[in-house]
């Protein structure tokens, strides 16, 4: 079998790597993914693009990407799309239009639930097989889309669990984020919040691919420094988490703690305007989806202060969160790496 593959992101790359590995037919990689995975047309983690204004300045550079990957589709037996919905679904449109016989299948598919719904259509009419990784997903999409819950990705990565919590914290871990604006906003808080966590081993996350930017926190002395996310989330106690995957992992694990976001004041405006959502962090989302309280507190915008989170942190009711933790592993059911393996190497 040759696959053709677009995998963009450092996450999508994460995930495709698990899918190959469940793999039992014979296949051919080509396409885009990262270099450890076999020999791509480009590995994009190297072109080191770096927001929206880089993205718009490299357009022709992905123009031309477009077109090898359509060149490309003549001769695959399958074509492999994962998340990165602005660039997966024209060339979906572009394949679709010239080979409209070969198989598109979508992995990970664009959030068109949270916004810009009519986009389900657009996937419904040029993607054969659409792999959700959420189970409410398939509601939002018109009968004829051929959808289907395959699992969530991160209960292929995540394999221990908490299953009692400690009497006493002792390991606390502050995540401000990944992008710049997200760790100034957060930091400051997050050191004055430090000061009233005395005699608690206080531990900042550090994405590895900042980790010779260390200027970007600010003075840091009073935290142990790790760059393993996951890693740090199984050993702790308690966590103070900007929005993101992170809040869905410590859900996940059973890690109790805080989603504290903070954006640009005109970013969030246009941002509540365009996604309706009541909830940012995913386990709120799906609890809501299945009628249920949510799961962990949410501080936004001008709650996020030192005392809201320390309060938040006082009055919180792990040994709820922990059950709700549970619920959340067995409404997701397990991991997705199979089921996707299996429709590729369906004939």
């Amino acid at each position: 079998m040759k696959l053709l593959v677009s995998a963009l992101e450092h996450s999508a790359n994460v995930h495709l790597k698990s899918v190959l590995k469940e793999l039992n037919c014979n296949y051919e990689l080509q396409g885009i993914f990262s270099e450890e995975l076999g020999k791509p047309i480009v590995d994009m983690q190297k072109e080191a693009i770096m927001g929206f204004s880089d993205a718009i300045k490299k357009l022709p550079f992905f123009l031309k990407l477009a077109k090898k990957m359509t060149n490309l589709a003549k001769d695959s037996d399958k074509i492999l799309l994962i998340d990165s919905s602005g660039f997966n679904l024209p060339l979906a449109k572009k394949i679709k239009k010239k080979y409209p016989n070969k198989e598109i299948i979508y992995y990970i598919l664009p959030q068109a639930w949270a916004w810009k719904r009519k986009r389900v259509f657009t996937l419904a009419k040029n993607i054969d097989r659409l792999l959700s990784i959420l189970p409410f997903e398939k509601k939002y999409y018109p009968q004829n889309a051929n959808i289907e819950y395959v699992g969530h990705p991160l209960l292929d990565q995540i394999k221990e669990y908490k299953t009692k919590l400690n009497s006493e914290d002792k390991n606390i871990v502050f995540m401000p984020g990944s992008r710049r604006g997200e760790i100034s906003k957060l930091m400051p808080i997050f050191r004055e919040l430090s000061s009233k966590l005395q005699g608690k081993n206080l531990i900042l996350v550090v994405p590895k691919h900042l980790k010779d930017n260390a200027s970007l926190y600010g003075d840091i002395s009073v935290f142990n420094i790790t760059y393993d996310a996951k890693e740090a989330l199984k050993e702790a106690d308690f966590a103070f988490i900007c929005s993101g995957t992170a809040t869905l992992e410590a859900s996940i694990i059973g890690t109790p703690f805080v989603l504290a976001y903070k954006a640009k004041p005109l970013d969030y405006f246009i941002g509540s305007k365009l996604i309706k959502l009541n909830y940012i962090g995913l386990a709120n989302i799906f609890f809501e989806q299945s009628g249920k309280e949510s799961m962990h507190p949410e501080l936004i915008q001008d709650e996020v202060t030192a005392q809201n989170l320390y309060n938040n942190y006082i009055s919180y009711d792990k040994e709820k969160f922990l059950e709700n933790s549970k619920e959340l592993r067995e409404y997701l059911k397990h991991g997705s790496a199979k089921e996707v393996a299996k429709v590729l190497c369906t004939q």
